[in-house]
């Protein structure tokens, strides 16, 4: 869906960050909402992983690896997000034209006692909130990182104040939180100096939760040396 480019210096050498993420849809056939998420696992895994939600309940997942454009470069890169793009698109054209069949749920037993799970309950409600981040492609410069998100519903694409942001740097050599609240329009802003990176898979990952409700993104960081100016 996205793929921005970013640049940070480090002590020793200058490095190029770039985040790959997928896509998240909404598709509605009939009565009943299904919730598509398709995502780049990284290199280390090497795998376009889909996974179709309803209620909460994981109905099919996807997966197909892309272990054959490795190591990637400029061009792969680019033929990585087509593939990314037309996995997700092909489930939800199954999806929308009934080729994609689920097996049916479990009928609740009827012994006149409403039947409840936490687990259940608790899914249900982390799928109705979006996040956004409005600065995909400039929230990195230099080594100062500053983040403009959007928490909405994703029902309606109401603003949600008072919600909780936090973001953190997974893979870095000090790991460290940060966190803030969105506004009355559901935007928070979170600042900070970027963390030494400490391996080759790192990801900016990024969430809010109100309540129950809960969102999150998660952006793969890779880092290589600027190649050197000829001459």
């Amino acid at each position: 869906m996205l793929c921005a480019a970013a640049r940070m210096f480090s002590r020793t050498r200058k490095t190029i960050l770039r985040m790959l993420f997928g896509h998240n849809s909404n598709v509605k056939v009939g009565e009943t909402v299904y919730h598509v998420q398709t995502e780049d696992r990284g290199t280390s895994h090497a795998v376009i992983d889909t996974m179709v939600y309803q209620a909460g309940r994981v109905l099919h997942r996807r997966a197909n690896s892309y272990a054959d454009l490795l190591p990637l470069d400029a061009a792969r890169e680019d033929a990585l997000k087509g593939r990314v793009d037309q996995q997700h698109q092909t489930v939800l054209d199954e999806l929308r034209s009934g080729a994609l069949k689920f097996a049916p749920a479990a009928k609740p037993v009827a012994d006149g006692k409403p039947k409840t799970s936490a687990a259940f309950a608790g899914d249900t409600a982390n799928d109705s909130l979006a996040l956004e981040l409005l600065n995909a492609k400039s929230w990195l410069s230099g080594k100062r990182a500053t983040l403009q998100v959007l928490v909405s519903q994703k029902q309606d694409g109401r603003a949600v104040s008072g919600a909780r942001v936090a973001a953190r740097i997974d893979g870095s050599a000090e790991p460290a939180q940060y966190s803030s609240a969105t506004g009355l329009d559901g935007k928070a802003q979170l600042a900070f100096d970027m963390p030494r990176l400490a391996g080759a898979e790192c990801a900016l990952v990024i969430e809010a939760t109100n309540g129950k409700a809960h969102a999150r993104l998660h952006f793969q960081l890779r880092a290589k040396p600027r190649v050197p100016a000829g001459g």
